[in-house]
């Protein structure tokens, strides 16, 4: 069978049709069949994309099937398949973009699980959740910032990046929260997303302006050094020249003990 993007267009569409009608039918009929076999799809990522995708439709259009489809989610979370319960996270994320807390115990779970593949679609869920529902996600995602594991701890650090991207003010005090944590992997993943937020439109002064507030001078250190960095490597995207990030900085990073020259 042809994979997802070796079809044309319409012979994607097609399939697309056909993939939404089967888990309608199967959803209407309390059959899980069809969605499970989307679900766990090994050879195209792009028909479990399509599966997870097509659910969050259904989930909007059809307020009835709700609750159905919360059920088959759940059936379909126990699954020994991890690529089963990656899919089931995408799904409930889709959902969560606009009713987070219907699903929220999807990611209280997928955060724990086994596989890095079903946890790593709880960030990438976490990242589109935060995009586009940030009040929920983000109070969620506090709760997890000092959890013992210091995977927990990294993974929501990176989940709660796309929403800094435009808005960094709603996620810098949760950073800041991270900033003494002692954990190398936790330590570089702060320091990575505040320079993916900083070379962004209007982001810069934002995040200078809060760094200024936090006590960690190696970690604020290490962070403005990032920015730099990322303006140079994304010096095609970002906003800012690396000069003028540079000159921004060294005019109003207010590091102590003449850290920043």
């Amino acid at each position: 069978m042809a994979k997802f993007y070796d079809l044309n267009k319409d012979e994607r569409l097609i399939l697309t049709a056909k993939i939404s009608d089967a888990i309608l039918a199967d959803l209407r009929t309390l059959e899980i069949e069809n969605i499970l076999n989307y679900f766990a799809d090994d050879d195209d990522t792009y028909i479990r994309k399509t599966a997870y995708l097509t659910i969050g439709k259904i989930w909007k259009k059809n307020e009835n099937l709700r609750p159905t489809i919360l059920d088959t989610l759940q059936k379909l979370f126990d699954s020994v398949d991890e690529k089963v319960r990656q899919t089931t996270i995408n799904a409930a994320g889709e959902i969560g973009m606009s009713d987070f807390k219907t699903v929220v115990q999807f990611f209280d779970q997928g955060l724990f699980d086994n596989h890095h593949i079903v946890r790593n679609a709880v960030i990438g869920s976490v990242k589109k959740m935060g995009e586009k529902n940030p009040n929920p996600t983000l109070i969620w995602a506090k709760k997890y910032l000092h959890h013992p594991d210091k995977e927990i701890r990294r993974e929501i650090c990176h989940g709660i990046e796309l929403r800094g991207r435009t808005h960094p003010q709603d996620i810098l005090p949760l950073l800041k929260e991270l900033q003494n944590d002692e954990t190398a992997r936790v330590k570089n993943t702060l320091i990575h997303v505040i320079g993916q937020i900083a070379y962004k439109k209007g982001c810069l002064q934002i995040v200078v302006d809060h760094l200024n507030t936090w006590e960690n001078q190696a970690i604020i250190t290490k962070a403005l050094d990032e920015i730099v960095d990322v303006h140079h490597r994304y010096k095609d995207f970002a906003i800012l020249t690396t000069q003028q990030a540079i000159d921004y900085i060294d005019k109003y990073a207010q590091v102590r003990n003449n850290i920043i020259q």
